[in-house]
This record gives C-alpha cells, sequence and structure tokens, in this order.
C-alpha cells in the first residue's frame, strides 16, 4: 500500500484527501441522477423514439463494460490513478456538453447520441477502476468501511433527492439543456480531485503487452481465493436477482398498484433513505459482526425487501407495505455495500486493484444485460408477482450459499 495511506489524522474526518475525494463523488453522483432521466426524456420527448430506443441507449452505455473491462483493468494497474481519474472526468464533462449544441442545432439523432454514450461507458469503466482502486492508497485500511460507507451515504442523499432535482431541472430547461447539469458536475468533480495528494507509483509505458497474462493474474486472484471467490460468485448471482427486480417493479408499480409516477417516486426515494440509513450503520455493524456476516444478513434483508413488494396490493395500507420494501431494500443493500468493498480492497494486493474492480464490474454487467432481458419476458408471461418470489428465492440462496462458505467469517482484520 502506498505510504500516502497511513498518513494523516486517526479519523476520517481529518484527513483532507479524502474530503476532497468525496467531495468530488458526491458532486458527480448528484449530476448522474439528473442526466439518468434527463436522457430517457431526450429520447422519448425530443427525438421521439420509443422504447427500442431506450434500450439502444441504455445498452450502448453498459457495452464497454462488458467489451474492455478487463483490458480496462489491467492497464489502470499499470498507471497513476489520481491522473487518470481527472482526465476521464473532464473528458466525460467535455463530451456532455457537446449533448445540447448537438440537439439545437439539429445535428442530435438516436445513434449519435448512442455512439456519445459508448465513448462515456468506455470513460466511466476507466473511471469506476480508478476511483475503487485510488481509496486504499488514501486511506488505512481500518478506515476503508467508514470510507465506502461516506460514499454510500453521498449516494443514497443523490438517490433521494436528485430524481425530484432532475425533474425540476428537465421541466425549467428541457431534457438537453438538463444534461449540462451533469456536464458541470463531471468539470467540478475532476478540477476538486486535483486538489487529492497522494504517493502513487510511477505509471508504466502503456502497451497492450502482457495484457492476456496480467489479466489471467487477476481472474485467478479473485475466482481461486478462499473467501473471494465465493463472494464473487455470490454478487454476480445476486445482481441477476437484482436485474430482474429493477426491470419488473416499476410496470408492477404503475399497472398493478396503480401507484402512479408520484408514488412512485415517494417510494423509491423511500428507498434512497433506507440506503443513507444503512450506510450511516455500516461501519458499526462491520467492527462488531464481521465484513462477511453483514453482507450476508444485507442479502438476506434483500430477499425480505422484495418479499414485501410482492405482497403489495392496492391503494392504501398495500401502498405503505410497498413503499415499506424500497425502504428495506435501500437497507440492506446500504449497510452491506460498504463492507463488501471495504473488505475486498483491503485483503487485494495493490498491484491487482485495478483488475479485481474491473473484472468484478464487467461481470456483474454482464449479469444485468443477461438479467434485464429475460426478466421482462418472464413477467409478461408468467406475470408480475411470480417473477418477483422468483428472485425472493434466488436471494435467499445467494445468502445461504455465502453462509456455508469461509466468506462469513471475514474481517477488515484478515488484512491489518
Amino acid at each position: 500500500m502506498a505510504a500516502d495511506a497511513v498518513r494523516g489524522g486517526s479519523r476520517l474526518r481529518d484527513r483532507a484527501d479524502f474530503r476532497w475525494f468525496w467531495t468530488a463523488a458526491t458532486i458527480s453522483d448528484f449530476g448522474t441522477y439528473v442526466t439518468g432521466l434527463a436522457i430517457q426524456v431526450l429520447v422519448v420527448v425530443t427525438l421521439h423514439e420509443g422504447a427500442a430506443g431506450v434500450g439502444v441507449v441504455n445498452a450502448a452505455r453498459w457495452l464497454p463494460y462488458l467489451a474492455l473491462g478487463l483490458v480496462v483493468g489491467v492497464l489502470v494497474d499499470r498507471v497513476r490513478r489520481r491522473p487518470l481519474l481527472v482526465a476521464t472526468d473532464l473528458a466525460r464533462g467535455a463530451l456532455l456538453i457537446a449533448v445540447p449544441v448537438l440537439a439545437v442545432t439539429g445535428g442530435l439523432t438516436i445513434a449519435v447520441l448512442a455512439g456519445f454514450l459508448v465513448v462515456f461507458g468506455l470513460l466511466s469503466v476507466v473511471n469506476d477502476a480508478a476511483t475503487q482502486s485510488l481509496l486504499p492508497r488514501l486511506v488505512p485500511v481500518r478506515l476503508l468501511t467508514r470510507a465506502n460507507a461516506r460514499l454510500d451515504q453521498s449516494d443514497a442523499v443523490a438517490q433521494s433527492g436528485g430524481p425530484a432535482l432532475a425533474g425540476g431541472v428537465v421541466a425549467l430547461l428541457t431534457a438537453p439543456w438538463a444534461v449540462l447539469v451533469d456536464a458541470v458536475s463531471y468539470l467540478l468533480s475532476g478540477l476538486l480531485l486535483l486538489r487529492v495528494h497522494v504517493v502513487e507509483p510511477p505509471s508504466a509505458r502503456l502497451s497492450l503487452r502482457g495484457v492476456g497474462r496480467e489479466a489471467r493474474e487477476g481472474l485467478r486472484w479473485i475466482y481461486r481465493h478462499r473467501t473471494l471467490r465465493p463472494y464473487a460468485l455470490g454478487t454476480h448471482a445476486w445482481f441477476l436477482c437484482f436485474a430482474v427486480v429493477n426491470v419488473v417493479v416499476p410496470p408492477f408499480a404503475l399497472r398493478t398498484l396503480h401507484l402512479g409516477a408520484v408514488g412512485l417516486g415517494i417510494a423509491l426515494a423511500a428507498g434512497g433513505v433506507g440506503a443513507l440509513l444503512g450506510a450511516l450503520a455500516a461501519p458499526g455493524l462491520g467492527a462488531r459482526w464481521g465484513a462477511g456476516r453483514v453482507v450476508i444478513a444485507g442479502h438476506a434483508g434483500t430477499a425480505v425487501a422484495v418479499a414485501l413488494l410482492a405482497l403489495s396490493w392496492g391503494p392504501g395500507a398495500g401502498w405503505l407495505v410497498f413503499g415499506v420494501g424500497e425502504l428495506a431494500l435501500g437497507l440492506a443493500m446500504g449497510s452491506a455495500n460498504a463492507n463488501e468493498m471495504a473488505y475486498k480492497q483491503s485483503i487485494t494486493p495493490d498491484r491487482l486493484q485495478g483488475r479485481s474492480n474491473a473484472i468484478m464490474r464487467s461481470t456483474n454487467r454482464a449479469m444485468i444485460v443477461v438479467g434485464a432481458p429475460l426478466g421482462g419476458l418472464l413477467a409478461d408471461a408468467i406475470g408480475f408477482r411470480v417473477v418477483l418470489w422468483g428472485t425472493v428465492a434466488g436471494f435467499v440462496l445467494v445468502a445461504a450459499g455465502l453462509a456455508t462458505t469461509p466468506y462469513r467469517s471475514a474481517r477488515l482484520a484478515d488484512a491489518a
């Protein structure tokens, strides 16, 4: 671990470099939630496309994760990570500025937008791998859970307030110009990251030589490790189930429960509140019970939360059950995420951080690509509730499976 990871105060709040890093992440989180809605409105309203158009731009956004994730992980491990974060944030900001300009001049089409999002996705996969890999260089092992929890808390607040902010910005500025909000957020994030000081090994010369060998080394590290292998396999299965939930819940809420767009927005905001509460509790839970047990309990909690969603019915109390389910879902995920990320970061050697992060993210995104359309087809064929109960069974199997492996005893102390 780099020397700078042990420099600074004994408390997270005393570490100025992490504060700049956290502030940059918080600003870009809010901008991302604005663009998430703005792009959807842009496709449907401005470009007059239907569901197929939305599917095209969504697929374009995730395609680089699937195609280049492993190679990107190898390259991230060869270079200094902070300059990579600065460059990719500034590049994403500049790229997004072009969207409203093209919309105003009549040059924006679905194909052009998809092309932009492929480039945006490539920059994002690099940024994501570098972000998770830089954190262990900023804080010592004992503070990793708290650091990840702080990042989760910011994301949870953005999740709660971001959609409402996005709706107002889109209504006020129209969708193309609302994308500028995210562009500015990335530019600000990149500039703030310039304030982060961290000692990093010098960059190696970028080359494709040895990429296959180093990629295999990263794969062996994850899938042959005593605790990381069951964690990785369980996480992939969890993402597959959760991708199905994400596809089924909106039409289930709108068509079966007749919740309405406003009601669904409130319920999703409750999920953000739950995520914030879970992230606040995550460090204490991990310190007392260990990361492995907290993650397993979080997966079991996900099963309970989705069961509440499946049990929801019409207006009144049924809507309340749905909202409580969303709250519980956020709580389960918020408490687990900081602990699982901190443990993986703490046990992985610095030279393998980029590869391990990129491998996990790329495979998890592949699960989304498979699970989302599969969930939609099944829901149309056999019903929303049946599919939701199927995912409940899946989450239970993931939690029970992990509980039988060495991962149940995983603690940050293992790597301290």
